[in-house]
């Protein structure tokens, strides 16, 4: 990239503007290897990969309309683990420059960055880079002839892909926008105090959850999110069931447009049910399934699209303060999450190199929230459920997990403590 610097995107814009204490707005993701971490060929090989991922050596500034990105010279430097998942790494209490963070314990790398910087296939490309750069490292001569970088360039990677695929001009808010939807059903539990979330990791046969959705004949992300809808209905009081249960789920539009971004390129589309008592999880599935695969078609994702790109384009947008756009974003934020209930998002099927097979024992990530998180993450036929909660109330997420665990296999799970 010719220029040093850099502005933010959509997305970016509302991360910047919506995080906070609890939710950082930070996401995880880790490889627990099949051997005890060195410090100090993490760092060499965080070293050695940084100098093909420049995108990700940046700080934002705030200028007086925009933030921007700026390059960095800062070297990063891993160190092990503590404190948190998905810590502060931008605001007022950050005193760092860089806006991610290396950490390892025992036998796990974990990557923690702001969201403003990238998505979950941005982050999870930076995880594998540098876990098969620290392999080449701690078992020189195996790897020397396998390749894994990208072949896109610098400028490819850069790319605000956004504005790149946007085809519609309209400098007016479009009204849809601006029409009003139902607020959803928010979970009855109190918040975990001190501003904490609460981490599971839940570790299944991936192959048996995906024979159940088969049975079903949906895809596993819709007998997921069917489960959770159930879940959910379950656990509220009576008085409350005719509010609407909605779903976000983050989709890649990587998968609807040529694009190597390691920025931010996902929309999210929300699936909505109103229950009525006489769902059942394979009627409630098959909706969901309908529902989502609706808004999935290539017209809709790029309505989509260009309708939120459409407002920058506006003439008063443009010379707004930054001060007043944050306030206007931040509320605009506020008001789009009281119309959704929980986010499930399904990262799908991680691919490695077999050569770096027996090295990787699993994949896993997180997601910080306001509010209920769940990421999906499958290796072979490990499925590994990443929740973030930040309600002191887990009778949600243990129904979810009875809804979906397979007939066959052990269910493993992994939980942070938090303070009451």
């Amino acid at each position: 990239m010719a220029e040093d610097w850099y502005r933010v995107d959509n997305v970016a814009k509302v991360f910047l503007a919506a995080h906070n204490n609890r939710d950082t707005r930070v996401m995880r993701v880790s490889a627990t290897l099949n051997e005890e971490i060195d410090e100090q060929l993490l760092n060499e090989a965080l070293g050695i990969t940084i100098k093909s991922r420049p995108e990700f050596q940046v700080r934002i500034r705030r200028g007086f309309f925009w933030h921007y990105m700026e390059q960095t010279d800062h070297v990063p430097v891993a160190v092990k683990e503590s404190g948190r998942p998905c810590p502060i790494l931008y605001g007022r209490n950050f005193r760092g420059v860089l806006h991610y963070k290396v950490s390892y314990y025992e036998n796990r790398i974990n990557i923690d960055i702001f969201h403003a910087i990238a998505d979950g296939t941005g982050a999870l490309s930076f995880l594998k880079l540098l876990v098969f750069n620290y392999l080449r490292l701690s078992h020189p001569g195996e790897l020397n002839d396998l390749v894994i970088d990208s072949a896109a360039s610098v400028d490819d990677r850069y790319k605000n892909s956004f504005v790149q695929f946007c085809e519609k001009t309209e400098r007016a808010i479009p009204k849809r926008i601006l029409n009003k939807k139902s607020k959803a059903y928010h979970i009855q539990s109190g918040k975990l105090p001190f501003d904490q979330l609460q981490f599971m990791e839940v570790h299944m046969p991936a192959s048996g959850v995906l024979s159940k959705a088969k049975e079903l004949k949906v895809s596993m992300t819709s007998f997921l999110g069917a489960t959770l809808m159930m879940a959910i209905n379950a656990d509220r009081p009576y008085m409350l069931r005719s509010k609407p249960i909605t779903i976000s789920l983050p989709v890649n539009l990587r998968n609807y447009y040529p694009s190597d971004t390691m920025r931010n390129f996902f929309n999210n589309v929300d699936v909505t049910h109103v229950f009525d008592g006489s769902e059942t999880i394979e009627s409630l599935s098959k909706e969901f399934e309908v529902k989502f695969k609706e808004k999935l078609t290539p017209e809709k994702i790029q309505e989509q699209m260009d309708r939120y790109q459409s407002i920058e384009r506006i003439g008063l947008t443009r010379v707004t303060p930054l001060a007043i756009k944050q306030i206007v974003v931040k509320a605009f934020q506020k008001s789009e999450n009281g119309r959704v209930t929980a986010v499930l998002s399904n990262l799908g099927r991680v691919e490695l190199p077999e050569e770096m097979r027996p090295y990787v024992k699993e994949v896993s990530d997180f997601c910080a929230t306001n509010k209920l998180f769940i990421t999906v993450t499958t290796l072979d036929d490990d499925l590994v459920l990443g929740i973030a909660n930040a309600y002191s109330n887990t009778g949600v997420i243990s129904r979810f997990i009875s809804g979906i665990r397979p007939d066959e296999g052990d269910v493993i799970l992994h939980s942070t403590e938090v303070y009451r």
